[in-house]
């Protein structure tokens, strides 16, 4: 059974990739129409089903450090707590998430070989930038942490996030009721931010420029924007396997490459429902 249902108009933006195909009702239309309807719908996680769908998004959410760790572990390890997250599909539950979230406890699994092989990546990239210092402190003083991955094609409209993050929230909260370890200290968002960048196929143009301006820095996730303000600390850092990413490759925003990075967000247990509620402010849920 879902958790909810919504019905969303989703942009008309370019698929990511293994994404579901761009749909157009006239081919031969040169127009481009402005949006399509798609029902979403939300489920808990299912071993059963979802191991190649988190996989996925899980990849794509590490980005080209993914080789770095055993995703399938960190997958099952996801699918082993059903009741904590969710997914969104199209189409009913027997399908791969077109998005997910949930919430891993650092302390509990912390000799697990996924989440060991994480925790050690996670402090030496806090340790690189002094803004996510903070993390590499408190990741080190084993206190129970709040893991969040959220991920999502990127053709998911906003719109999802907000149930999603207010679900985890309810459904932690039932679970310390039944006194599981959910009852963190912190949590710990990791995602990723991006820069745009001159693509290596304009080289003459690349050369003509003499002097460049600092690139600013996105969100793949709005919402981001919006935890961030209620956050001890956060920062972004670069991956490991950075030189193997190539951003021709990831040109979603017409003739500009784009350069990805990590990015975590690191919030206090208490101020994190004020900062989902903060969000679902920012971003109007689906109906």
């Amino acid at each position: 059974m879902g958790k909810k249902r919504s019905r969303e108009e989703a942009k008309d933006v370019p698929p990511a990739d293994g994404g579901a195909e761009r749909m157009d009702e006239d081919s031969s239309d040169d127009e481009d129409f402005d949006m399509v309807n798609v029902d979403f719908e939300w489920f808990n996680f299912d071993p059963e089903i979802d191991f190649h769908g988190t996989k996925s998004l899980l990849r794509q959410l590490f980005d080209v450090d993914a080789n770095l760790f055993n995703m399938s572990a960190l997958s099952d390890l996801i699918l082993s707590q059903p009741t904590i997250g969710s997914t969104v599909k199209v189409d009913g539950k027997a399908n791969d998430a077109y998005a997910m979230l949930t919430v891993l406890n650092t302390y509990e699994h912390r000799e697990k070989e996924p989440m060991k092989d994480i925790l050690k990546y996670i402090v030496d990239k806090a340790q690189t930038n002094p803004s996510i210092s903070a993390v590499a402190e408190l990741i080190t003083t084993q206190k129970p942490v709040g893991l969040v991955f959220s991920e999502r094609l990127i053709n998911m409209p906003s719109e999802i996030a907000p149930p999603l993050y207010t679900m985890l929230i309810e459904e932690v909260e039932d679970a310390v009721e039944d006194k599981e370890p959910y009852e963190f200290s912190y949590y710990l968002i990791y995602s990723r931010t991006y820069q745009e960048v001159e693509s290596t196929l304009d080289v003459e143009d690349r050369k003509r420029k003499k002097a460049k301006e600092e690139a600013a820095t996105y969100h793949f996730h709005p919402e981001d924007e919006i935890l961030q303000k209620y956050a001890v600390a956060h920062g972004s850092f670069r991956y490991t396997k950075e030189d193997d990413a190539v951003a021709d490759s990831k040109r979603a925003f017409q003739e500009m490459g784009i350069k990805t990075f990590g990015h975590m967000i690191l919030i206090e247990a208490s101020k994190f429902k004020e900062a989902v509620k903060a969000v679902g402010d920012y971003i109007a849920a689906p109906q």
